[in-house]
């Protein structure tokens, strides 16, 4: 489905990531990638990982540091001709915003979830839209979550930081529609991840979802693989702007069934 395609991957930290599920996905599809890790602390794992691709191209990125996303996309350019497609995987708060009230929350802690979270999303779209206009257009996607939707319990600021990411993901879908380049956005159910593991009381919503979505499950990181696969594929042509729940259908449920 993606023979012959490159893409750029953000926010692989261990082999729970979803980034890390995705990059499975996409490089299994046919494509050729770059992965990226945040610092020297992640660089071990997301190079071990990189050893069951198929030669993919491993580049350090602090995504709040503009000097390091040129310098990914200077490469990019130089050993692909540029991305097909860029899969932004990304999320940061601080741990201390992330518990106890909302109303609480601290000036620093939420610029730094808006930047981290956010804007890196502009960031990287603004570098990758030119490369993808010159291959003909191009697809982003990144990583969203129900708590940008609905008040979720200790989610808190990472909850506004996903609902300013949504609105973010139109308007860019807006303005690079006409270049040929789609944007959307995943959101998944609740996943044990590195991110995850910061979010208190997350055993008791992953537990909670599983009983309540209709499926009656939690979400596989392979069903978000999937879409990915999906929206960075031809057979999603149409399609920008667009929210896609991957979440066994838990966001459509209004009052849990009382037994």
């Amino acid at each position: 489905m993606l023979q012959g395609k490159t893409g750029i991957v953000f926010g692989i930290a261990n082999k729970r990531s979803i980034a890390w599920a995705i990059s499975q996905a996409l490089a299994g599809a046919g494509a050729r990638l770059a992965l990226t890790y945040q610092n020297e602390r992640f660089e071990e794992k997301v190079r071990e990982l990189a050893g069951h691709l198929e030669n993919p191209l491993l580049l350090p990125c602090d995504v709040g540091q503009d000097d390091q996303i040129d310098a990914v996309f200077k490469t990019v350019e130089a050993e692909f001709g540029g991305p097909d497609f860029l899969v932004h995987s990304i999320a940061y708060a601080p741990r201390e915003d992330l518990e106890g009230d909302f109303v609480n929350t601290s000036r620093e802690g939420y610029r730094i979830a808006q930047d981290v979270s956010v804007y890196s999303l502009i960031a990287l779209a603004r570098r990758a839209a030119p490369l993808m206009v010159a291959r003909g257009g191009g697809s982003i996607i990144t990583m969203t979550y129900l708590g940008g939707e609905r008040a979720v319990p200790n989610y808190n600021v990472m909850g506004v930081a996903k609902a300013a990411l949504e609105s973010t993901v139109q308007y860019l879908a807006y303005y690079l529609g006409p270049r040929n380049i789609r944007v959307n956005a995943i959101s998944a159910g609740p996943i044990k991840t590195l991110a995850a593991a910061g979010v208190s009381g997350f055993s008791r919503m992953f537990n909670m979802v599983g009983q309540m979505s209709p499926l009656k499950r939690n979400t596989d990181p392979a069903e978000v693989a999937d879409t990915a696969l999906f929206l960075c594929s031809h057979l999603s042509r149409g399609i920008t702007g667009e929210v896609i729940h991957v979440d066994s259908g838990y966001h459509i449920v209004g009052v849990p069934e009382i037994q």
